[in-house]
């Protein structure tokens, strides 16, 4: 069991859960843990959420985007409180995940929600106070809907122990004197924002199925090495919701 300990608004329709789990002796960045919910009549609903947190302690952080059709989401984010108890299983994986020790370079992608787990990866690459270049490219609906906007916002100001190189695609609303207009990301624009193939970047994917196939394969067709890609989509046993 964890003991919910704080929560954080993100936006809207998004909040940040940090908990206790006893006994945890950290996580790796990239991890998700599996969350039970049990109603009254004995129905349970597992759903999987990414550890958004790099935190060397008995306590982590998920982030949940409520879904209108979710079992689970509706409680994370409205239900829950303070000192309440979950059920959960993790950290776990052992694939997606980036290490403080790898001094590549590291290209992020994220869709949406899927900048979860790419945040806990952003957060240990900062914590470690590492050089590997280290950059985010994250498509979002409006700017009301990016997570964590003032911490990336300063993990990417000049002068940043461990710099964040950080660019946003809006796809349907974007900031006043935005440089560019709304739009879906596409294999210009995506070969114009990333680590050039020269650099051999190692990539983390995360986002909706169709968008993390189709900007793997613009990579792959972009000349990127197949085996530095990485990719997580949304879900897990169940699906996420």
């Amino acid at each position: 069991m964890a003991d919910v300990v704080a929560v954080h608004e993100e936006t809207s329709n998004a909040r940040t859960l940090r908990l206790r789990v006893p006994k945890l002796m950290g996580h790796l960045p990239g991890q998700h843990v599996d969350v039970r919910l049990t109603a009254p009549d004995g129905y349970q609903a597992v759903r999987s959420y990414s550890v958004a947190s790099a935190l060397a302690s008995d306590e982590l952080e998920i982030t949940v985007e409520e879904l209108a059709d979710g079992e689970v989401s509706p409680y994370l984010v409205h239900g829950v409180s303070v000192g309440d108890q979950l059920e959960i299983r993790g950290p776990v994986g052992g694939w997606f995940v980036w290490h403080a020790e790898d001094a590549s370079p590291t290209q992020l992608i994220a869709g949406g929600s899927g900048v979860v787990p790419l945040m806990s990866m952003i957060r240990a690459h900062a914590a470690s106070r590492s050089l590997a270049p280290f950059r985010l490219l994250y498509s979002v609906r409006n700017p009301d809907a990016v997570f964590y906007r003032d911490e990336l916002a300063q993990l990417a100001m000049p002068g940043a122990a461990a710099p964040l190189d950080l660019t946003f695609v809006y796809t349907r609303v974007a900031p006043p004197g935005w440089s560019t207009p709304p739009g879906r990301l596409d294999a210009d624009l995506l070969a114009r924002s990333i680590l050039p193939a020269s650099e051999n970047p190692a990539f983390f994917i995360c986002g909706a199925t169709g968008f993390v196939e189709t900007v793997s394969d613009w990579l792959v067709q972009a000349g990127h090495d197949p085996d530095r890609i990485k990719t997580e989509r949304y879900g897990g046993i169940g699906g996420a919701s």
